[in-house]
């Protein structure tokens, strides 16, 4: 299978019945697959929650390693709202014009360190570090910070031997605790300073809800990013065709930059935590139980997009659920965009042709079913255009 093709494993599941089923951890739980279904049950959050233990919506659970809650991802209306809005200027800013150009230059900056190796592994040589300086943009914060978090590998919460790692979980929480301390004692113009001087609903952010916020922002927006990179890097080394589409047509870029999006849906699912007994596509929920909103599924549904498992850059159409429905659409989605865009821009003005040399998989076990989410290794030799 070409390196750039991404599989369907839920197609037979979603056009049979509509649900998959997955024990994770020991929590039985049932996949909504079709696009529609995960839509209407993203929406009802008053039977399908998001505000339950904290770690316990997220697949797998992390509820045994932290018992921060991430704000405002694990929350429900009205609180959610509440929380949301105090939020959702700061992560408008890269609708900033200064922001786009500072964007474009660390995206530049990171090309041009690719062009002086021969070979460069993408995952951890090229992604993650652009992801963690990117994120220093996001935050507001020196450029140095985007070391340390190289340093953390791939996953925050995740080690190599370890899917859930305490022990790492630990090394953020403490990052988080002195970064807000130091801004407490010394304010500026960073995310932390910020939320410290916010208010929700007349009370100022504890510091508890302050590295809830933190939490969600370093975990929810690493390894998606990481492997929306990945894949498209992958993508266009089996098709450079569509780097010439690209660059003779930047017009193209929106509808290219949302189709890539759709096509890998780098985050695969996310649960809810059913609040009474219910029906789930038919099938019986039981309250307590757990359901997963699967978006990869969702956005492979043939009921809704033309010829879901080929990429269309110029696809029209294309109502995905990459980045959540709803209330709890992703906050970092217009950070996500910008960078991507930047991204597939520049490697269509600057990049004639990627070789990939050598590819590790990685490949996710969901019950009965088998998807690949995106690479443990990327090595790849870039050729710049004269």
């Amino acid at each position: 299978m070409p390196h750039s093709e991404f599989n369907d494993p839920f197609k037979e599941a979603r056009e049979k019945d509509g649900i998959g089923e997955m024990v994770d951890q020991g929590d039985p739980m049932l996949m909504v697959l079709g696009h529609e279904d995960v839509k209407a049950y993203a929406k009802d959050h008053e039977t399908f929650r998001s505000g339950a233990t904290p770690g316990r919506i997220v697949v797998p659970s992390e509820e045994k390693i932290r018992d921060i809650r991430q704000i405002p991802f694990e929350m429900d209306p009205p609180e959610h709202t509440a929380y949301r809005g105090a939020l959702e200027d700061w992560f408008r800013r890269p609708y900033q014009k200064e922001y786009d150009a500072a964007l474009d230059k660390i995206v530049a900056q990171s090309l041009t360190e690719v062009f002086e190796h021969d070979v460069i592994e993408i995952v951890t040589e090229f992604s993650l570090r652009l992801q963690s300086n990117a994120l220093t943009l996001l935050l507001n914060v020196p450029d140095s910070e985007a070391k340390t978090w190289i340093s953390w590998g791939t996953h925050v919460f995740r080690s190599d031997d370890n899917p859930l790692d305490s022990d790492k979980a630990n090394v953020l929480f403490q990052y988080l605790e002195k970064q807000i301390n130091k801004s407490a004692d010394h304010p500026g113009e960073d995310m932390y300073s910020v939320l410290l001087a916010a208010e929700v609903n007349g009370k100022k952010l504890t510091k508890e809800e302050i590295k809830g916020i933190m939490t969600l922002t370093f975990a929810g927006g690493r390894d998606t990013i990481i492997n929306a990179v990945t894949n498209t890097i992958a993508y266009f080394a089996e098709h450079p065709e569509s780097l010439d589409t690209i660059k003779d047509d930047p017009k193209l870029i929106h509808k290219a930059t949302e189709e890539l999006i759709r096509y890998f849906s780098p985050l695969t699912h996310m649960g809810r935590v059913v609040e009474e007994d219910t029906q789930v596509c038919q099938h019986a929920a039981k309250a307590n139980s757990k359901i997963s909103l699967c978006w990869a599924s969702a956005n492979r549904d043939e009921r809704v997009f033309e010829a879901p498992n080929e990429v269309k850059l110029d696809r029209s159409k294309n109502p995905h659920v990459a980045f959540g429905f709803g209330t709890h659409n992703c906050l970092g989605a217009h950070h996500t965009r910008k960078l991507m865009k930047s991204l597939i821009l520049q490697l269509a003005k600057k990049v004639k042709q990627i070789d990939v040399i050598d590819a590790e998989e990685n490949i996710e076990e969901w019950g009965s079913f088998s998807r690949k989410v995106g690479f443990e290794k990327l090595n790849v030799r870039f050729h710049p255009r004269e």
